[in-house]
């Protein structure tokens, strides 16, 4: 099981609650299993933070980026969360909202040929 703070628990529902229109698209698709047997879990406290999805049995931690990623400020964080997740033997895949929008099919083949890799 991988470390979370239980602080990260409260902000994780509240997240799951309110997901954006891309996470939604994205969750109708890799729930239940439908990539390979891979139970994906979404807005899950990882440490210190909260990862939008996370393939458990691949390890597997898949980012939506909405514009407010692109800052420097965010970049820079997103960094910083991204070589903690690989410390714990988790791989970081990231989209951005456009891709799963208008290239959701190859969005979910790049998934599948990463969960393929991991399981």
């Amino acid at each position: 099981m991988l470390p979370y703070s239980k602080t990260t628990k409260p902000l994780a529902r509240e997240l799951r609650k309110n997901e954006t229109e891309a996470e939604k698209l994205l969750w109708s698709r890799i729930r239940r299993k439908q990539i390979l047997d891979v139970q994906f879990k979404r807005q899950k406290p990882i440490g210190n933070y909260i990862v939008d999805f996370y393939g458990v049995e691949a390890k597997l931690v898949i980012e939506l980026d909405g514009s407010q990623h692109f800052e420097p400020q965010a970049v820079a964080y997103d960094l910083e969360r991204t070589k903690f997740l690989e410390l714990l033997g988790v791989k970081v895949i990231r989209f951005d909202n456009a891709q799963v929008f208008n290239e959701l099919e190859n969005v979910l083949t790049v998934i599948y040929d990463v969960v393929k890799l991991r399981i």
